[in-house]
């Protein structure tokens, strides 16, 4: 698959994850925010609780769960982007979250969401 191709998939999934979360009744303060370090997928409010959550879209499971693609490193850099948001924000909050959702797109049919609370 393209890089273009990549892109689509990567914006579907995220629209996808935002309105999984929404329906759980969160709330998305931010989408797509970069910065020198790196990219946060969404910025969500979970009640009181802060929530940064990274999305990972595949179209299938042959190269595993899109879950598997967030490890420690990832979430590292997850928690150093989630404490550059706050900074530049000005944000202070008492709960803050790392999430991953994944999401499988086949070619046919509806994609399937899996939401992963506070990973690392």
């Amino acid at each position: 698959m393209g890089g273009k191709d990549q892109q689509a998939l990567g914006a579907y999934g995220e629209r996808v994850a935002a309105r999984h979360l929404v329906e759980q009744g969160m709330v998305v303060l931010d989408r797509n925010w970069r910065c020198p370090v790196g990219e946060l997928d969404l910025v969500l409010r979970d009640g009181d609780v802060l929530v940064f959550c990274e999305v990972k879209t595949r179209r299938g499971e042959t190269r595993g769960h899109p879950l598997q693609a967030v490890d420690t490193i990832k979430a590292q850099r997850l928690r150093r982007l989630a404490a550059l948001w706050t900074d530049e924000h000005e944000v202070r909050v008492d709960h803050v979250r790392l999430d991953v959702v994944g999401v499988t797109a086949p070619r046919r049919g509806p994609a399937t969401v899996v939401h992963s609370r506070g990973i690392g």
